[in-house]
């Protein structure tokens, strides 16, 4: 009869429970095949005068068996994380050539524009725009006066400015004497799609690369 170890194996099962905790850092073949070595160890070291109870011993199986459902669960899991991102890519391809819009208050300057937008939680009486140097001083002023709540395109014409570096905008928007929540959206075009760790990225023509995440719209 199958039975549970004595007090003079008492060091085997405290092995097989550590082994039981380490068990999801080895494959489920490894962890089944550890198991059954501790286990025939403790049926040729226990006591026959206080053989293994059988629930003790059921007990035990159970828990290798979840542990190996669980592993076996996380490779899938992985696996089919793996094939989503590949298939978002390859869709996401449909958007090369494309402007979007992101979530960036710094402009891209293509063929002396630049274009953004402003992302609005309520009705706002006056909306404006400044345009900045990254330094932050003003460059010019975009008045887009009064504005329902959502997101509006706005075009600076940069054909003036000379620096290297990106220029950066500002929103300001009130109702009254309150001000407005707004948030900047800047376009730019699509140049690439690609992954990184494990989540799709855009390339952009004008900046460094984004989260797919961070696109507000695809126009």
């Amino acid at each position: 009869m199958v039975s549970s170890v004595s007090n003079t194996t008492s060091n085997t099962t405290v092995n097989t429970g550590t082994a039981l905790q380490s068990a999801g850092q080895l494959s489920a073949d490894a962890q089944q095949d550890r198991f059954l070595k501790l286990l025939v160890a403790q049926l040729n070291n226990q006591d026959p005068m206080n053989p293994m109870d059988n629930a003790q011993m059921t007990s035990q199986m159970a828990q290798i068996n979840t542990v190996s459902g669980i592993n076996q669960l996380n490779e899938t899991v992985k696996s089919l994380s793996s094939q989503f991102n590949a298939l978002q890519v390859m869709q996401g391809t449909g958007m090369i050539g494309h402007d979007v819009m992101v979530k960036s208050n710094t402009l891209s300057v293509s063929d002396g524009k630049a274009k953004g937008a402003v992302s609005l939680t309520a009705n706002a009486d006056k909306v404006s725009v400044q345009i900045l140097t990254p330094g932050g001083k003003l460059l010019d002023t975009v008045n887009l006066g009064a504005m329902t709540a959502g997101q509006h395109s706005f075009t600076w014409d940069a054909s003036n400015y000379k620096g290297t570096a990106s220029p950066v905008f500002k929103i300001v928007a009130t109702s009254g004497k309150q001000a407005v929540d707004a948030t900047a959206l800047a376009q730019d075009t699509v140049t690439a799609v690609g992954s990184n760790n494990g989540s799709m990225s855009i390339q952009l023509k004008g900046r460094e690369a984004v989260a797919y995440s961070d696109v507000q719209s695809i126009l």
